[in-house]
């Protein structure tokens, strides 16, 4: 499989678990004590990093840092907009539509050759 997919794939599949990790205690133990939810949370972000460093790996194998990042910035947003829009039902505004606008000219600019 090309290293630019499966670092995609796996990058994706971290940043669902990661999104999780970070956001989820919001809607599910806003009655519980911070602590418990931040257990909760590294434990969530445990099968994140499991998954992210190896597909940090294969990806440095052939894109430069900066573009390892981008990609990354550039998945994050598009795991978290329907994240917040189906998850945490929290209405759709103007301003994902301009993040995503810049984030596409990020992915330009980086990966311009």
């Amino acid at each position: 499989m090309n290293v630019f997919i499966k670092t995609t794939i796996l990058l994706t599949l971290s940043n669902v678990f990661m999104t999780f990790a970070w956001y989820s205690h919001l809607r599910n133990m806003s009655d519980k004590k911070w602590y418990v939810a931040a257990i909760v949370s590294w434990g969530i972000a445990l099968f994140e990093y499991l998954i992210q460093v190896p597909a940090n790996r294969i990806g440095y194998s052939t894109l430069s840092l900066a573009q390892l990042k981008i990609l990354q910035e550039v998945i994050t947003l598009s795991v978290f907009v329907p994240f917040v829009l189906l998850y945490m039902q929290q209405p759709l505004k103007m301003n994902f539509l301009w993040a995503g606008l810049c984030l596409l000219g990020a992915v330009y600019f980086i990966f311009k050759t």
